[in-house]
């Protein structure tokens, strides 16, 4: 798919910066362009700000989100920007379903309007999310794209909210959308509020003596499959090239153990050996998805992939991220 043009909206974000990045240094042919808005933070993509376009834009306002379509036409769009932490869908509830699901639905119908007038159809990748799949019972794992929905928080409603729209646009207007559920992927640049990330970071404060030696956790028995952020951009690279419109996709590592268990991993990257645990109440949701496996045999026969980056290795380079943040601070 050289020599086209690919929209990603979220380019500023951890996985959006990540498949900047990839599609640039394995498709060099391909135009990257991102929409962001004027706040947008550009740390993530600082170092490709010369090989991809910019455009200002608000998925929350239609005009905005038209007009950038119209004028350039992507031939594929990966849909990656929303409201994606789910701790703060709690407090924000109505932000999050506006910026995720009415975003999502100007793209959708933005692409339905100009497919109807001048026949543009793009390939779009609406990523969905594991979440919608809430708290699974133990003999419906590993879990599969059939599984029934049980929305836990604000921000899983959302991503059902965008997963049926972007099947509904398929069904009634033939939007060529591709819908991914893509289970735990975590590496670096990661938002420091999300866990893998935030327990590398209270790490790397108290190797930097910065932090008193204490980890701050919320519930350690959930578990979950680990991925690779690198693992998970290649994957859609490979799902918009090889997966069929109208369909949904589980892609998910095999890693799989609780989050104590991936907090031990941690502590044994450290330099400092006497880090205690205290829980901190305020981690602890008010309702939470503890049992994540996912069945990933629909995408990996349509594409072939496998997860190549082993979990250990993204804790390590996780870890050493948040020393490099700290190093730039002392």
């Amino acid at each position: 798919m050289n020599d086209k043009k690919v929209l990603i909206t979220g380019i500023t974000g951890f996985v959006g910066s990540h498949l900047a990045e990839y599609i640039l240094n394995h498709h060099p042919g391909v135009m990257v362009t991102g929409i962001v808005r004027w706040r947008s933070p550009k740390d993530h993509i600082e170092s490709i700000l010369d090989r991809i376009n910019l455009r200002y834009c608000d998925l929350r306002d239609y005009p905005s989100v038209r007009t950038i379509l119209a004028e350039y036409q992507p031939d594929v769009i990966f849909h990656l920007a929303a409201q994606s932490y789910v701790d703060f869908s709690f407090v924000v509830p109505i932000d999050t379903l506006e910026t995720n699901i009415v975003g999502t639905c100007h793209l959708l119908e933005a692409t339905k309007q100009l497919k109807q007038s001048n026949g543009y159809d793009p390939v779009i990748h609406v990523c969905s999310s594991s979440e919608v799949y809430g708290q699974v019972k133990e003999d419906e794992v590993p879990i599969r794209e059939e599984n029934p929905l049980r929305p836990a928080s604000p921000y899983a409603v959302s991503k059902v909210g965008e997963d049926m729209l972007a099947f509904q646009y398929w069904i009634s207007w033939k939007i060529k959308t591709i819908r991914t559920r893509m289970f735990t992927h975590t590496g670096p640049r990661r938002g420091e509020v999300f866990v893998v990330s935030n327990f590398a970071k209270q790490i790397a404060a108290i190797e930097s003596g910065l932090a008193e030696p204490v980890i701050q956790v919320g519930n350690l028995e959930s578990v979950r499959t680990f991925s690779d952020v690198r693992d998970a951009v290649r994957a859609y690279w490979l799902l918009v090239n090889k997966c069929q419109p109208g369909e949904v996709y589980n892609i998910g590592g095999c890693e799989t153990m609780t989050i104590g268990e991936m907090l031990d991993k941690l502590l044994a990257l450290s330099t400092f050996k006497d880090i205690k645990i205290e829980v901190d109440p305020a981690r602890l949701r008010p309702s939470d998805v503890t049992l994540q496996i996912p069945c990933v045999d629909k995408f990996v026969h349509a594409t072939g992939w496998k997860p190549e980056i082993k979990f250990d290795q993204t804790l390590s380079d996780t870890l050493d991220y948040w020393r490099g943040f700290y190093r730039k601070r002392l």
